[in-house]
């Protein structure tokens, strides 16, 4: 089975695409996805993203499987499937030939995948990362945009060598740097996703 993941992530420029593609390869290596590696097409926006998904959905075969993923932009129900929020949050319908589970989400956003695996994040940015203003919520699918965001610029705020966080520069080096194990661990969302991939692409 060929898969391709439509994610989010990557705006407009081709460098940053190069390493949005990058840093979500090396994240689903780390998961043990190699040797069946999924193609990775950063979508840019979010929109931009759903579109290019439906588009490659309705020429697919039967030897593809497309996958959406996205940002959830906010907290998911606890009995809420991918379609369904997506439907609820962004009025995206579910595209024929779509199946249940070709949706995924990284909740809230990508960066808390970061809080699953901090120590990733003391090492990327150094001695001068202060991880005890990072949110301390053991369920970081429970962590805000705002309160992440808000941590990754207080714990970094004194980083000499990388400076202060900042996704376009920072978001996909730190995301090829993580234990996607570890994010399954402290992420349901994500280790859905990396069970999908695991199955789809045997």
């Amino acid at each position: 089975m060929n898969v391709t993941v439509y994610v989010e992530g990557g705006g407009t420029r081709r460098a940053l695409k190069n390493q949005c593609r990058q840093g979500f390869s090396e994240f689903f290596r780390s998961a043990g996805l190699s040797g069946r590696m999924p193609r990775i097409f950063a979508g840019g926006g979010r929109r931009a993203t759903y579109d290019s998904y439906r588009t490659a959905l309705a020429k697919a075969t039967e030897s593809n499987f497309a996958v959406l993923l996205v940002d959830s932009e906010g907290p998911v129900a606890a009995r809420s499937d991918a379609w369904t929020h997506l439907n609820v949050h962004d009025k995206w319908e579910k595209p024929r030939g779509a199946t249940d589970d070709a949706a995924h989400l990284m909740v809230q956003c990508m960066e808390a995948w970061f809080l699953a695996d901090k120590s990733a994040l003391v090492k990327f940015f150094g001695d001068s990362f202060n991880e005890n203003s990072l949110p301390r919520r053991a369920d970081v699918e429970g962590v805000s945009k705002g309160d992440i965001a808000r941590g990754l610029e207080m714990a970094t705020r004194q980083c000499k060598r990388k400076g202060a966080y900042d996704k376009g520069r920072h978001s996909f080096a730190i995301l090829a740097e993580l234990d996607a194990k570890r994010v399954a661990t402290g992420s349901p969302r994500a280790k859905q996703l990396i069970d999908t991939l695991l199955e789809r692409a045997s």
